[in-house]
């Protein structure tokens, strides 16, 4: 038999995780053109309704374009002025001792309009300093060709992935930037956390769902297109850079019932069937048997061409990666105390603690994430997003005490350390949001992740200094001796 890991693998790709839309600003800067994530407005915690899921209509698109909001406060657009500040954070991120830093193009910023005829040289140029000045420190990028930063030119013509048409600009896209970049950067991901479509199509996909008869039908009608120019994607990155890892990456929600009531078991094996969903067709290339029913129930008619099905089945993903933040729970009743979570939701597990957000928390969860992925499809994993977000408070000498950032960190970092002598091959982690950055979901500055303090308020005031929390030194050693020391 073969003998066991007893630790995190060599060579084994420790870092960060960011995204263009919440990190860069410069949004309208040498030639870059606007993104569903610039059209998104912040809304104060005491504003908000009905979860963090924000669906923009039409008629708010109309009025942003026209100036008629223009007393409103759009944080995606600004960011933390990473585009500005690239060399400071990157040599934070070296002295951390990265060995990836997980990054995202932002499409529009080499193509405007999203289908322009020839790309923007100067957003082009901004990708090429960036990667190397992650090579000078010996930092490997890790780039998300689509992190929710849908053209807005897309969504104006075509109403973004509903379309068919967007495949064709995507995988020029793709190609453009694999050739450009194919001595500087050997891991790709095509779609962020793809299964977001689901729950905000706008967000996922650039999608106007007011503009549509039919919600579910277009919003997996927009998921068959985004798997096909995956797949396409897929065989232009092993074409065009031999040697090359691309994956996909879903928002893993590893789902329990709450009790042992065959009815609750089977609750949670429907929702984990449904969030599977995505890496079935990226991994195994084809669309599973249990999904045929689900679209009969809802009226599902998914439009193919006549070779879509051999185009998913030639060219499947290299590696799965995956965002995991917390577990869900469900239950057969209806009623009980709810828990929150990233857009999604669930009953509360009475045997977790939560965040300052309401997600629970749920190291082991990681564990059995880790194992059931590799059961179920034998393909190297890799984390790409983890972490707690949670208030954090700066001490009057400058300090910031993060220990709670630290234990949840560390308690994650073991269960994989137990997964990988399970025998689940993990190849990499960057933990979400290693300085500090604006919120996907709330657009606020408040809900901290990094190890890397960042002088800004919800409302878009501060200096923008970036100061180093307990974390830092932390994560530090945690690298320096490959996990060993926690």
């Amino acid at each position: 038999m073969p003998k066991s890991s007893q630790g995190f693998p060599e060579h084994f790709l420790w870092g960060g995780a960011t995204a263009a839309n919440q990190l860069e600003g410069a949004y309208n800067e040498d030639g870059k053109g606007l993104s569903s994530a610039d059209m998104v407005v912040y809304v104060p915690k005491e504003k908000r309704t009905g979860g963090h899921a924000i669906e923009i209509t039409s008629e708010q698109i109309d009025k942003i374009l026209s100036g008629k909001l223009d007393h409103e406060r759009f944080p995606k657009r600004h960011g933390i002025d990473f585009y500005h500040r690239y060399k400071e954070d990157i040599a934070l991120f070296a002295e951390m001792g990265f060995k990836v830093f997980r990054i995202s193009i932002n499409w529009s910023r080499i193509f405007p309009n999203g289908d322009d005829a020839q790309p923007n040289e100067a957003g082009l140029q901004f990708y090429d300093n960036v990667f190397d000045e992650l090579h000078t420190y010996g930092i490997e990028p890790l780039v998300t060709l689509a992190h929710y930063e849908t053209p807005l030119g897309l969504t104006q013509k075509y109403n973004g992935w509903a379309s068919r048409e967007v495949i064709g600009h995507f995988t020029n896209y793709a190609e453009t930037v694999f050739r450009r970049y194919k001595n500087k950067v050997k891991y790709w991901l095509t779609f962020n956390e793809i299964n977001m479509m689901t729950i905000s199509p706008f967000t996922g996909g650039g999608v106007v769902i007011d503009r549509v008869q039919n919600k579910q039908q277009t919003i997996y009608q927009a998921l068959h297109h985004q798997f096909v120019a995956s797949a396409l994607a897929t065989k232009l990155c092993h074409e065009i850079i031999p040697g090359a890892m691309i994956g996909c990456m879903l928002a893993r929600m590893e789902t329990y019932p709450a009790t042992c009531n065959p009815e609750d078991v089977r609750k949670s094996q429907h929702e984990n069937q449904m969030n599977l969903f995505f890496t079935d067709v990226h991994a195994r290339g084809e669309y599973p048997s249990y999904m045929t029913r689900y679209f009969e129930e809802n009226n599902i008619v998914i439009e193919k061409d006549a070779s879509d099905d051999e185009i998913l089945k030639a060219y499947p993903v290299d590696y799965i990666s995956f965002s995991y933040y917390m577990s869900l729970t469900v239950s057969s009743e209806l009623g009980g105390d709810r828990a929150e979570g990233n857009l999604f939701g669930g009953v509360k597990n009475p045997y977790l603690k939560a965040s300052d957000w309401g997600w629970q928390i749920d190291p082991v969860g990681l564990r059995i994430t880790l194992n059931n992925f590799y059961d179920r499809y034998q393909k190297p994993l890799f984390i790409v997003e983890n972490g707690l977000g949670a208030y954090d408070k700066v001490e009057e000498d400058g300090s910031i005490h993060d220990t709670y950032r630290i234990d949840y960190l560390r308690q994650h970092i073991a269960q994989m350390k137990e997964a990988i002598k399970d025998g689940v091959d993990l190849i990499g982690y960057t933990s979400w949001g290693p300085i500090d950055l604006v919120s996907m979901s709330t657009s606020e500055m408040s809900k901290r992740y990094g190890f890397i303090y960042v002088d800004l308020d919800d409302e878009g005031n501060g200096t923008l200094k970036r100061s180093k929390k307990d974390s830092f030194q932390w994560y530090k050693q945690v690298i320096a001796t490959n996990g060993e020391v926690l």
